[in-house]
């Protein structure tokens, strides 16, 4: 059995400020995308469920948290 480990990244909107998150959309097909904070790789993960992480990026999309 192997094991899939995260490919994490950042969206090319963030800027280098600090205040940026990596996913790892890589295991959606497994149910979940872990989240992390950039500035702590070797911090928490937070794995959100692979439909929830995508209806979140489907309201923002649609502009339903308003603009930043």
């Amino acid at each position: 059995m192997t094991t899939e480990s995260p490919h994490w990244f950042k969206s090319s909107y963030s800027e280098n400020g600090g205040q940026c998150i990596e996913v790892a959309t890589n295991l959606a097909s497994r149910g979940v995308v872990p989240v992390r904070d950039s500035k702590n790789p070797s911090g928490p993960v937070l794995n959100v469920a692979a439909d929830a992480f995508a209806s979140f990026v489907a309201s923002i999309q649609a502009g339903e948290f308003g603009s930043v």
